[in-house]
């Protein structure tokens, strides 16, 4: 006598044709899966800029406007926003004898096939490079949204 139901699976296991079990896909998404959203390492002997150099008037309110700065003062920590179908990340777009500009850019990544994102965003820590020590420059903050 032959059963119709499946052989039982070990507990927690995905059967092989559920969405995301294939390497690289998320449930309702298909083709380039939004990648895995990392924090940033801690930067080392790290102090705040002062507020009276951080320029993050064009932020929306949303975004925090603290910047920390590394010993060596090359390496910046800004915080970004992720969570849901959006990724976080930042970039040095412009430097001079007084100012940085840091670009903080939202990711974001739609669902395919009539799914959902969640509306939870988080803050996340980012860190960005200089080509020199920032001294005494203005650190202005701006951002920028895309699509994947």
């Amino acid at each position: 006598m032959s059963s119709a139901s499946p052989e039982p699976s070990a507990p927690g296991a995905v059967p092989p044709s559920s969405p995301g079990s294939q390497p690289g896909s998320q449930p309702g998404r298909t083709g380039s899966a939004q990648p895995p959203q990392t924090s940033a390492a801690p930067v080392p002997d790290a102090s705040e800029v002062p507020a009276d150099r951080v320029d993050g008037s064009t932020l929306p309110d949303t975004y925090k406007q603290r910047v920390l700065v590394s010993g060596d003062g090359r390496t910046l920590q800004v915080i970004g926003l992720t969570g849901g179908c959006k990724n976080a990340s930042a970039e040095v777009t412009a430097q001079s004898g007084d100012s940085v500009l840091i670009t903080l850019v939202s990711t974001y990544y739609p669902p395919e096939g009539g799914g959902m994102c969640s509306q939870e965003l988080r803050d996340i820590p980012l860190t960005v490079t200089l080509d020199a020590p920032l001294g005494d420059r203005r650190v202005i903050l701006e951002a920028r949204e895309q699509t994947a």
